[in-house]
């Protein structure tokens, strides 16, 4: 692997790292939801640091140059990322239904306490 190359991987490992621990401690975003980018800027950071296991793993799978198998391993992530946040879009979802139901309940029980009055 050439020497920019490894350079940019180990480079946008540190940025998704740093970026990632700014966020967190900013409260820009729960920890449980920061792991996913820490882990995925580890693997970055190691794929840039052991490059020959990265040809290693490239040879294996039949991967004819290493830049595919970055590129592979980036849609591997990515595809992560989109699963955790299609996971936490239907919590929330769930939660928004749920507190809508609460809402509408207090809302009855305010009105019938307030003819009640009457």
């Amino acid at each position: 692997m050439s020497f920019s190359t490894v350079f940019t991987v180990i480079l946008i490992g540190v940025l998704i790292f740093f970026t990632t621990f700014l966020f967190l401690k900013s409260n820009k975003i729960p920890v449980k939801f920061s792991l996913l980018w820490f882990f995925i800027a580890v693997v970055l950071i190691l794929v840039g640091l052991a490059p020959n296991l990265i040809v290693g793993i490239a040879n294996i799978f039949g991967f004819k140059t290493i830049s595919n198998l970055l590129v592979g391993i980036l849609i591997v992530m990515l595809i992560f990322v989109t699963m955790a946040l299609t996971i936490i879009v239907s919590d929330q979802k769930s939660r928004i239904i749920l507190l809508t139901q609460e809402l509408s309940i207090l809302k009855k029980k305010i009105k019938e306490l307030e003819n009640m009055r009457k």
